[in-house]
């Protein structure tokens, strides 16, 4: 029984790990910048994304988590016709807001 569990933790381990989000082709031109850098531009509303920041009992990288937001926060803009994304709140459980957008670059 020992065995089985250390297989179980070192592959919740591996998996916590993993990046399972993708750009979308316009989600890789979204850019994601500062309140400073959008003045001139037009809000077009929120979004809010959310990842596992957990697998299991083992928290997954904070880096990873917040890589994988910025990508579907970007993917989602793109969808709401945006080419830029501002933080708009920290991340919590997995979970961070997004002001969308479009400044006609």
């Amino acid at each position: 029984m020992r065995k089985i569990e250390w297989i179980l933790v070192l592959l919740i381990g591996a998996l916590s790990a993993c990046t399972w989000v993708e750009h979308t082709d316009a989600g890789q031109s979204v850019r994601l910048v500062s309140y400073e850098q959008i003045a001139a531009c037009k809000k077009l509303g929120r979004t809010t994304v959310s990842v596992l920041d957990k697998v299991g009992f083992i928290s997954r990288s904070a880096d990873k988590v917040e890589q994988e937001l910025q990508t579907l926060a970007r993917n989602s803009a793109a969808e709401m016709g945006g080419d830029s994304i501002v933080t708009a709140g920290e991340v919590s459980r997995g979970e961070q807001p997004f002001d969308v957008y479009q400044c006609g670059r």
